[in-house]
């Protein structure tokens, strides 16, 4: 099995999105989590929103900080912020090993989170499909 850690800074939409892709496509061969450098009070409700459109359920979702993490017991550690706009992204600290330039919805219309959900389905997709590659010794 398998473990990814997405982190951005609210751990209320980027990272959340994340972990429902992959706990959703790893079917229990990939366990995902998802924390925050500064976490949000709540998931947004665009993010619930926008997930629970495609079929996954993130409303059971609470905001985590990466604090609570060891980095090091994690296969793939990602970090999903924009490191231009995102004052405290984690695609610096240290463990982060993969950085995916994400841009942060807050504030932004539905249709900004369904194109954000679309954006990291597609990465998340392609990097359970690694790890279970992995896994198979390929």
């Amino acid at each position: 099995m398998k473990q990814v850690l997405f982190v951005c800074v609210g751990n209320s939409c980027r990272s959340q999105m994340a972990e429902g892709f992959a706990n959703a496509l790893g079917k229990g061969q990939v366990i995902a989590y998802s924390a925050g450098t500064m976490p949000a009070a709540r998931v947004h409700p665009l993010a619930i929103e926008a997930m629970r459109e495609i079929g996954i359920d993130i409303s059971h979702h609470e905001p985590k900080s990466i604090a609570e993490f060891d980095v090091e017991e994690f296969d793939a550690v990602v970090s999903l912020c924009d490191a231009n706009t995102d004052a405290l992204c984690p695609a610096t600290f240290l463990g982060v090993r993969e950085h995916w330039n994400i841009p942060d919805p807050v504030g932004l219309p539905m249709e900004e989170f369904r194109r954000i959900r679309d954006l990291i389905g597609e990465r998340v997709k392609a990097l359970v499909n690694r790890l279970l590659m992995e896994e198979d010794g390929c």
